[in-house]
Parts: structure tokens; sequence; C-alpha cells
């Protein structure tokens, strides 16, 4: 599993013109599957992100995580993460997983990751053309990996 994570002031997400989430201070993660992903993978990645201390403390320093800084989390669904360009100009998605695979994954994603905040998690339409807003914070973008833990 790959996400890629921003801190923001606000960001939404739209399907044809109509905001399906939006958050204010928070989280924006982009998250994407591949074929090999298992429970620990959800599971090591939610932790990870509900517990990565990137906002700043009374002193100014990255010292707080999304909880004890008050934010939110907004989830979107982004096979792309998964796009190899080794050959050649044009991506290759043979990484990523099929949309059977990788929604229900996303599904539990998204549910591990409520119920580690106590609080709903809004997201994006799964599989749609989807418009990102956001106000990155920063900015702070981070990327992790299941796969290649650092």
């Amino acid at each position: 599993m790959r996400v890629v994570i921003q801190r923001v002031r606000e960001a939404s997400v739209s399907v044809a013109g109509e905001v399906t989430g939006r958050i204010g201070h928070g989280l924006l993660v982009l998250a994407g599957f591949c074929a090999e992903e298992s429970e620990a993978d959800l599971d090591w990645m939610v932790q990870k992100i509900v517990k990565l201390r990137i906002f700043a403390d009374a002193e100014g320093v990255m010292n707080l995580d999304v909880q004890q800084a008050a934010g939110r989390i907004l989830a979107v669904s982004q096979f792309t993460l998964y796009a190899s360009t080794k050959k050649g100009n044009r991506p290759s998605w043979s990484r990523a997983a099929r949309g059977e695979v990788s929604e229900p994954l996303f599904v539990r994603f998204v549910q591990k990751l409520a119920t580690a905040l106590g609080q709903p998690v809004p997201t994006g339409v799964f599989g749609a053309d989807m418009q990102v807003a956001l106000v990155n914070d920063g900015p702070v973008t981070i990327t992790l990996d299941s796969q290649q833990p650092e």
C-alpha cells in the first residue's frame, strides 16, 4: 500500500461538480493498493498515519499527531501511485490492484482510519474521475509504502 499524505488547512474532493468529501485542518491521504496487500499492511498504514507527528505544538515544533491537533482526515483512492515509468514515457499500472481487489481494501482502510480516529473519514468516489482541491499547510507532504517501511 502506498499513500501520499498532505497536511492541509482545508481539502475537498468532487465528482461531476458535487463535493463528496470535505475537511478543514487535517490530512489529505491519497491511497493506492497493489494485489499483494494484507490486513497487516492496512493496520500498519493506519497506525502510521494517525500517529504521524507532523502538526506544530505550542513551540512550533512538529510534535503533534492529527488527533492531538484536532484535525480530520480526507481519504481519496488513487491507483496512479503504483505507476511505473521504468520503460518508456507512458506509465504502466500493472502493479496497481484491479478495482475488484482495491475497492474492498480502500473501504476497509477508511473504516480502520475512522475507528482509530473515533470520527468519520470523508472520501471521494472509488473509480470516479475526481477533482481534489487543497491548501497544503507548510507545505508538508510525506509518502509511505507499507512494503518498504522507512
